[in-house]
Parts: C-alpha cells; structure tokens; sequence
C-alpha cells in the first residue's frame, strides 16, 4: 500500500514493513527512479 502525507510518500509491504520514499524523481537514462529507505 502505498500512503501520501503532505510530501511524504511512504510504502507498506504486506507484513507491516514500512518504507519511505527519500528522493522522488530522479531521471536515468532509461526512465525515472525513486530512492527509498528501506530493501526488504
């Protein structure tokens, strides 16, 4: 699930696990990433 507050964007994996989106946007050359807090 993923939850938008104010400009934070976080992520929540189906066991509970959270992470936080810490750089949206970021172009590459075959596309566009997000950097997030957390690898589960």
């Amino acid at each position: 699930m993923a939850e938008l507050e104010g400009d934070n964007i976080s992520l929540t994996d189906e066991n509970g696990r959270v992470a936080t989106v810490t750089i949206a946007d970021v172009k590459q050359s075959k596309g566009v990433i997000h950097v997030i807090d957390s690898v589960f």
